[in-house]
C-alpha cells in the first residue's frame, strides 16, 4: 500500500490507521479522524474496520471498531453520537443529551445526513464509501459541523444547508468557518449518466470544472470541486476550504469504495469533537 496526499496524514495506532486533515490537526481544541479498512475486529466482506451497523457485520465487531478509532484519537466512546443517512439535506443540532444515538443507543430520528454542536465533548459521527465528507468548524464561535455528500446531497447543496443552520444556531460566519472536503471518490473514477449529469448542470456553477463528457455518452463528475464551489459562493474564503487528494475508489485498500466492491463492503466514518 502507498499512500501520497499534500493534505492529509497516515496515522497509525498499533494496526489501526486513520486519516487526519494537516489544517483540523492545527486547531488545538479539536478532535478529528476518518477511519480507514485497517485495524479492526469484522472479518470476511467487512475485514477488518468496518464502521456501518446497517450492512450485515455483527454489532458487536462493529463497537469494537468504535472502541478502537475512539482510543487511538483520544475521544471517549460515550461521547459518539451519528446520523442517520440517506441521501437528503436534512441537519440536526445534536447535544450531550443525544450522545449515544446510533452507536449504542437506537437511532431517533431518520434522515439525518448533517450534524451541528457547539458543545464540547460531543463527538459527530458521519458515514462513507464514496461519498463526500464536509466538515465545518467556526473558529470564532467554537462550532462544527459534519454533513455526508453523495451525489444528491451535493446537487441539493446540503454544505449549504449545513452553513446556514450553524448560522442559524451559533451566529457562525462563513467567513470563519475552516471547511474540509474528504476522502470521497474523484473525477478520475466517478461516472455517471445524462439525468445525474443535468442535476449538476442545474447548479448554475462553473461546471466545465466539474462536469466532463465522455465519448460514451457518460460524464465523468468531480464531487469534489462541485462542493468547493457551493462552499465558496456561500462566503467561505477560498483559502480556509481543504481539498482532499485521496479518490477513495483508486484507494480502496485503504478506503471503503461502494463501486470498487460492488457494494459487498463495510463503511468509513468521520468523527469530529470539540474538546
Amino acid at each position: 500500500m502507498i499512500f501520497t496526499s499534500s493534505n492529509m496524514k497516515l496515522n497509525f495506532r498499533d494496526a489501526l490507521a486513520y486519516l487526519t486533515f494537516n489544517k483540523l490537526d492545527e486547531i488545538p481544541y479539536l478532535k478529528h479522524a476518518f477511519s480507514t479498512r485497517l485495524g479492526g475486529v469484522s472479518v470476511g466482506e467487512f475485514n477488518s474496520m468496518n464502521m456501518s451497523f446497517n450492512r450485515g457485520d455483527l454489532d458487536e465487531n462493529v463497537t469494537e471498531n468504535y472502541r478502537r478509532l475512539c482510543s487511538a484519537i483520544d475521544v471517549r466512546f460515550e461521547n459518539l453520537v451519528a446520523s442517520a443517512q440517506d441521501h437528503h439535506t436534512f441537519v440536526r443540532r445534536v447535544t450531550s443529551k443525544e450522545k449515544g444515538i446510533g452507536i449504542y443507543k437506537p437511532r431517533d430520528l431518520e434522515s439525518v445526513d448533517a450534524l451541528i454542536t457547539n458543545e464540547k465533548e460531543v463527538a459527530l459521527v458521519t458515514y462513507f464509501a464514496d461519498c463526500t465528507p464536509l466538515l465545518f468548524v467556526d473558529t470564532e464561535n467554537k462550532a462544527v459541523g459534519a454533513a455526508h455528500a453523495g451525489w444528491r446531497g451535493t446537487v441539493g447543496k446540503i454544505g449549504e444547508e449545513t452553513v446556514r443552520r450553524m448560522g442559524e444556531e451559533f451566529g457562525t460566519n462563513p467567513r470563519n468557518i475552516i471547511a474540509t472536503i474528504g476522502p470521497a471518490i474523484n473525477k478520475c473514477c466517478y461516472e455517471v449518466d445524462e439525468p445525474v449529469a443535468e442535476k449538476f448542470r442545474e447548479l448554475n456553477l462553473d461546471s466545465d470544472k466539474f462536469i466532463f463528457p465522455k465519448s460514451s455518452g457518460k460524464y465523468m463528475i468531480d464531487l469534489i470541486e462541485t462542493n468547493r464551489q457551493i462552499l465558496v459562493s456561500l462566503g467561505i474564503p477560498n483559502e480556509n476550504i481543504v481539498l482532499s487528494d485521496v479518490c477513495t475508489r483508486c484507494n480502496h485498500d485503504l478506503i471503503w469504495s461502494h463501486r470498487a466492491t460492488g457494494g459487498k463492503r463495510g463503511g468509513m466514518c468521520a468523527v469530529l469533537q470539540i474538546s
